[in-house]
């Protein structure tokens, strides 16, 4: 119950209940809640400012979260681009040099995007700056591998091209050693034995007994197993491609027929001494691009260092060959 109030009033000489007008009350009552009002706004606005709510706590701890987690893929990131670095100086400086394939500029691995800014959907965030730099190294890191993926299927490529070839030039002594009496001729000028006259010998001279094995020295096509081609007797080409062929001549007699195909160290034929011949032996040529080349450089696939210093040797004197 509220307090009742008096006033000295001078003239009556006596105290007087203070009446409290109604409007007066009404006003009052106003001021206060506007007060209260303004108060509660001011401690609110105040305690946003300086107070976090659980919901703003929670989403702090998301946002660091966030950063935290591209802070780890920017790592991961950096650690993929050092590997794929790695992979594409060996895949320039070992992998195409060895295949004789150009380089890949730098420019060409680490190439931009061009056309509209494709990362406009990042930006007008806290963290435009760092979601769009990590969306940007991922999809550099991503064309890097897709450029080194494609070099690596065009070096897979060329891998299994350069197998079939040094696995098709003619690279091993058609006839072996252990079954040579000697060799005979090699490469260049020769006194014929019919005629005595000093001309180019453009074959190797194999001396061995009749029946003697011959091998195909690389991989390839049997083009020709007849005896139709003037001079040589029963003979075999086998095409290797690339250019090449070798020849086998005066045999005695064939293993192989025309179209076979053919693995280098099959048997092909026999050691004879049939068309113009002095005596058993098998003469070998080898061709490129049509043109007859020296045999002597294609023994490195089964002679030792000393087997073709020696082989070298006889094959530098100028004797007689043996057609």
């Amino acid at each position: 119950m509220s307090k009742v109030k008096y006033y000295y009033d001078p003239e009556t000489l006596s105290y007087r209940k203070i009446e409290r007008k109604k409007g007066k009350t009404i006003t009052y009552g106003f001021i206060f809640l506007l007060a209260a009002a303004l108060f509660g706004f001011l401690f609110v606005f105040i305690a946003s400012q300086f107070v976090e709510s659980p919901r703003e706590r929670a989403l702090k701890r998301e946002l660091a979260n966030l950063e935290l987690q591209y802070e780890l893929i920017n790592k991961r990131v950096s650690n993929a681009f050092a590997a794929l670095e790695s992979v594409e100086e060996r895949d320039n400086s070992i992998y195409r040099l060895y295949f004789e394939a150009n380089p890949i500029p730098e420019e060409q691995r680490r190439a931009g995007f061009g056309g509209i800014n494709r990362y406009n959907k990042y930006e007008g965030y806290d963290n435009s700056k760092l979601i769009i730099e990590s969306n940007k190294r991922i999809d550099q890191l991503q064309k890097a591998i897709v450029v080194q993926s494609r070099s690596l299927d065009e070096i897979a490529v060329l891998a299994e091209d350069k197998e079939k070839f040094l696995s098709s030039i003619p690279a091993i002594q058609p006839v072996r050693n252990k079954d040579l009496k000697h060799m005979a001729s090699g490469y260049g000028y020769r006194t014929d034995p019919f005629t005595k006259v000093r001309k180019f010998h453009f074959g190797m001279d194999f001396t061995a007994p009749r029946g003697t094995p011959v091998y195909a020295s690389g991989d390839g096509v049997v083009k020709r197993a007849d005896a139709n081609s003037s001079g040589y007797g029963k003979h075999i080409r086998i095409d290797h491609g690339y250019g090449y062929v070798s020849l086998y001549a005066h045999l005695y007699k064939y293993n192989v027929r025309a179209n076979q195909k053919v693995k280098r160290g099959d048997l092909i034929g026999y050691v004879g001494s049939t068309g113009r011949s002095e005596a058993p032996h098998l003469h070998y040529e080898v061709f490129k691009d049509t043109e007859r080349i020296n045999p002597i450089n294609f023994y490195y696939g089964n002679l030792s260092a000393e087997e073709y210093a020696r082989l070298l040797e006889k094959a530098s004197l100028e004797n007689q060959s043996l057609d």
